[in-house]
């Protein structure tokens, strides 16, 4: 099944590695707790009627923006796409991802703009039914939470974590991550 490895297939790591200032192999680390991070708080907005409708909504904005080079992509959307996701608690997650010993000094607030447009591309790739990492039928572009909720979900079970929020990657629970920075909220 697809997942995080589809994420780390559709960026040019050595050019985001070259930005980040790190070894390709950090920056792969990098991405993949990035990438899990992001899909985690779209999950857990998924799990609202409304939160579901609105990422439905954005993933159709979304649709074949997969860009090739670290330059085609547009951060300040991948900023506008963390605020819808993380709210007030945008900088928070982007400084504890960064604070975190696995992460080796990444600056996330860098990273993350440049993952969520990836991101947002491949679940639309996804609920088009452009690779097999939804679970049958969720690709019909229901905008039930179940549908999307499942599509994202196929996406962190790609990556060895559970779908359920509870992800893991790199060692970092994401899920109590962003429990931690959202309440405890489930």
């Amino acid at each position: 099944m697809a997942g995080i490895e589809d994420i780390l297939k559709s960026l040019p790591l050595d050019q985001i590695a070259e930005k980040l200032g790190v070894d390709p192999a950090v920056a792969a680390q990098a991405v993949e707790e990035g990438g899990a991070t992001i899909l985690s708080g779209l999950q857990r907005n998924a799990q609202t009627p409304d939160g579901a409708a609105s990422i439905d909504k954005a993933l159709d904005r979304h649709a074949g923006a997969l860009p090739t080079g670290v330059d085609q992509i547009d951060t300040a959307d991948g900023d506008k796409i963390l605020g819808h996701i993380f709210g007030g608690q945008k900088e928070a997650v982007e400084q504890k991802l960064t604070d975190e010993p696995q992460t080796a000094g990444i600056d996330f607030a860098k990273l993350l703009p440049m993952l969520a447009p990836i991101v947002m591309g491949l679940l639309a790739k996804n609920k088009q039914g452009g690779t097999d990492a939804a679970a049958p039928g969720s690709s019909s572009g229901s905008s039930s939470g179940g549908g999307i909720g499942d599509l994202i979900g196929g996406l962190l079970g790609g990556s060895g974590g559970s779908s359920s929020g509870g992800s893991s990657a790199g060692g970092i629970d994401i899920g109590g991550l962003l429990g931690g920075l959202f309440g405890g909220k489930k």
